[in-house]
């Protein structure tokens, strides 16, 4: 099984039902719309995880091995963008440090030669990755253990897990249909239902019916009578197995309801009886698994948790605690690489930083929910698979050659143009400047790099970014923009319609 990662936003451990995903899905979504528009302000302070001489340099913006992005550089980026892209300080920073800082890294790598391809490296940045491809099985194998019922028919005659079986015939009722018109309408559906018995039901749906359930004889299937609006659930929940139901009307119009009988309904209903049994399983086996844990929450986690999804690639070496799973420390770095993970995760990030708290809590509880699993299945002896691992590394390498590609900066082209190191490491960069002039420029999408490449690069490589000088970016940044709106607006032809007033 691939490493997966359950897609739901507050779900952040893998239940057996979740589709398989690899790592090519575990992109930090960066699109363009993510520069048009001003990220919500903070006034936290960002984790200080990245601190390098270099900049503390106040002209110096971020640093990715040896390249530097000065004020300068990063303002004329700015204010010579997309006139849809905002001259803020917000914006400032995620091109400085989710554009120029990760695009400079992989152009560093690929001139010197590097693939990144080290196993424990990989292994290290993608540990909650594959401590999902673990928790999927886990879950599967724990729950298939446990007794669960399929039901038979007193349970389907008692509605067991609001569970029912139904097929209708409806006449839909326009919005805009007047009195005499709708009364029209109701008077054909007494007609039918005059005619409307156990044996002749399903081809009076399939003549009738206005919906897509009439090439079926009117059948529904087997759902929750909660799926249905309330004046159709409550009348199917009044009818035996067999029996129908006088008109019912609802906002889309008239219905008869006939509840099915149970040699019709057995099949469905014990199959998805028996999926709700799981799922209900499943959610014990969690609960238990979580009060053995006696998880407890720091004071301060709200705040720590807006400070992770803020920067979880800062917050990735952080010991700061938030939580505690069976007496042992649940530290930041353990939810930032939970949080880097998720296929979603900077739309999940930013709902985090938007959140109200107490949502911020139960999403950490979550988190908590899912470390007290992962030590349960590591204390039972349960390990990723060679295959899981393997998929990784494939994923991995695969994934670094296409943003090298798209970045420009393939290492054969790199070689067979610059003789050395130097001349190579001098060529990427210009590679690199070009691209970003394209993403600001709103002419190309920028590059999703997945979580587990980024870990890596700015694991090895020194990288940085000193928010101290981004007002004055901003500054700098107004100002240019101010003049090359001027510019624009005069090349612009000048109107032909006489303005009021005017001659």
């Amino acid at each position: 099984m691939a490493p997966s990662y359950s897609t739901g936003s507050y779900a952040p451990y893998v239940r057996s039902s979740d589709a398989r995903l690899n790592l090519s899905t575990t992109v930090r979504m960066k699109h363009i719309r993510l520069l048009t528009v001003a990220l919500a302000a903070t006034a936290l302070v960002a984790f200080h995880d990245r601190s390098d001489a270099s900049a503390a340099q106040e002209e110096v913006v971020a640093v990715a091995g040896p390249q530097q992005l000065s004020v300068t550089r990063l303002g004329e980026l700015l204010g010579n963008a997309a006139q849809q892209i905002p001259t803020s300080k917000e914006v400032a920073l995620l091109v400085a440090r989710d554009l120029w800082m990760p695009y400079h890294l992989l152009a560093l790598a690929a001139a010197r030669g590097d693939s990144l391809n080290d196993g424990r490296s990989i292994d290290s940045a993608a540990a909650a990755m594959l401590q999902n491809a673990l928790l999927g099985p886990y879950l599967q194998a724990a729950v298939a253990k446990l007794p669960v019922d399929s039901g038979n028919e007193a349970s389907y005659r008692a509605a067991k897990g609001d569970l029912y079986s139904a097929r209708h015939i409806l006449l839909m009722v326009p919005t805009e249909a007047t009195p005499k018109e709708k009364a029209a309408i109701r008077k054909k559906m007494e007609g039918i239902r005059a005619k409307a018995t156990a044996t002749t039901f399903a081809d009076l749906a399939k003549k009738n019916s206005q919906d897509g359930s009439a090439k079926d004889g009117g059948s529904l299937g087997v759902f929750p009578r909660t799926r249905m609006v309330k004046p159709f659930g409550d009348a199917l929940a009044k009818l035996k197995p067999g029996e129908i139901s006088p008109i019912v009307e609802t906002q889309f119009g008239y219905h008869i309801i006939q509840r099915n009988n149970w040699a019709t309904a057995k099949a469905d209903y014990m199959s998805m009886n028996a999926e709700q049994g799981k799922q209900q399983a499943e959610s014990t086996f969690i609960a238990q698994t979580e009060a053995a844990a006696n998880i407890k929450i720091a004071d301060n986690a709200a705040a720590t948790m807006k400070l992770i999804a803020k920067d979880p690639l800062a917050a990735r070496r952080s010991t700061t605690p938030i939580a505690t799973v069976s007496g042992a420390t649940m530290t930041a770095a353990n939810v930032a690489l939970v949080l880097l993970a998720a296929p979603t995760n900077q739309r999940l990030m930013q709902q985090i930083q938007a959140s109200p708290d107490s949502i911020v809590l139960q999403y950490l509880k979550s988190i908590a929910q899912r470390e007290a699993l992962v030590r349960r299945a590591e204390a039972e002896k349960v390990t990723t698979g060679p295959s899981d691992l393997a998929a990784l590394h494939r994923d991995f390498a695969q994934a670094v050659s296409a943003n090298w590609a798209t970045l420009g900066v393939d290492p054969k082209m790199l070689a067979d143009s610059g003789k050395t190191v130097a001349d190579r490491e001098r060529l990427a960069a210009r590679q690199v400047d070009a691209f970003l002039d394209k993403v600001l420029a709103g002419t190309t999408q920028p590059v999703n790099i997945p979580a587990p490449v980024l870990i890596v690069l700015v694991n090895k490589y020194p990288s940085s970014v000193n928010e101290a000088a981004v007002d004055r970016v901003v500054e700098r940044a107004t100002k240019l923009r101010v003049a090359v709106d001027s510019a624009r607006n005069a090349a612009l032809p000048k109107s032909v319609v006489p303005l009021p007033g005017k001659p």
